[in-house]
């Protein structure tokens, strides 16, 4: 199991815009195309109307390329940085008809990417000074795996496995369906290639130790006290990677992580993250005169 970058490729990236600027505009941008002439050219600038942390800076450009082939994207604000209420984000510029037809499914995505890394930096920050690292889950929206989890490497956490194809995660529901804790650890490691490490939930502090005598390589501590954490710390003595989960929050990351823990996996960073507001302001943009004979 790796706890590396996942960043999201260009083809993902071009696939899941195509997908949400199809959903919205099906036929066309009825309302644009009534009220805007054909040659209107306009420029924008996205507004942060509250605090927040850069993401998904790549996405909106995207949308602007697949709507607006002539469009302009500058001074995005880099990914990661923090911004403050009032500033600009970023600046636009084409066919009014085609930055009309980017702009809701741009904010969707800016507004959701953006939530994500600021409610990361959040967690990140509060354990600062622990060597607790913050980690996410597969909890994502279902078609934006790849970009929320990029958010969240923008806000200052890592990402756990990417799917189930790439990470052995040992639970509960494997457990009782395998027959045992040490059943399923013994046959996931006779099948696990190389690479992989063997991951395993524990509740308690006997399986805890259970997991130890398998050998598994990371041990989950689910839904623990903090003290019961802290006795499994010692217990576990650095013999494998330790991962704190469930009900995590901001109230309470900070004495999980002085546990002792490694890592601290935190599902609302994708599944619960409030947006950020931003919003796009257009203005008209007047076209440069045409002269005769040129």
């Amino acid at each position: 199991m790796s706890f590396g970058l996942m960043m999201a490729s260009r083809s993902e990236v071009r696939r899941v815009v195509r997908e949400a600027l199809r959903e919205d505009l099906g036929r066309g941008d009825l309302t644009s195309l009534l009220t805007v002439e054909a040659t209107a050219h306009a420029r924008g600038e996205f507004l942060a109307k509250a605090e927040g942390v850069m993401a998904g800076g790549y996405v909106v450009a995207e949308c602007l390329r697949q709507t607006e082939e002539t469009g302009v994207v500058k001074d995005l604000v880099q990914e990661g940085r923090e911004f403050c209420v009032g500033e600009v984000l970023g600046r636009v510029e084409g066919s009014a008809r085609g930055l009309l037809a980017a702009e809701r499914t741009a904010l969707n995505f800016l507004q959701r990417l953006c939530g994500v890394a600021t409610l990361t930096r959040q967690f990140a920050e509060a354990v600062e000074g622990t060597g607790a690292k913050i980690v996410d889950t597969r909890k994502t929206t279902p078609g934006l795996r790849a970009l929320e989890k990029a958010a969240v490497i923008a806000g200052g956490g890592r990402n756990h496995r990417f799917a189930l194809y790439d990470g052995i995660l040992i639970k509960d529901n494997h457990i009782r369906l395998a027959g045992g804790l040490s059943v399923a650890v013994a046959r996931a490691r006779v099948g696990a290639p190389a690479t992989l490490k063997v991951e395993v939930e524990t509740a308690t502090l006997a399986e805890v130790e259970e997991a130890l005598t398998a050998g598994a390589d990371i041990i989950m501590l689910d839904n623990m006290d903090p003290d019961a954490m802290r006795e499994a710390v010692g217990m576990i003595g650095g013999r494998a990677l330790v991962e704190a989960s469930g009900g995590v929050n901001l109230e309470n990351v900070r004495s999980i992580a002085e546990t002792g823990v490694d890592l601290i996996s935190v599902g609302r960073l994708t599944h619960s993250a409030p947006a950020i507001d931003i919003s796009l302001e257009l203005e008209a943009l007047q076209q440069p005169a045409v002269v005769d004979g040129q």
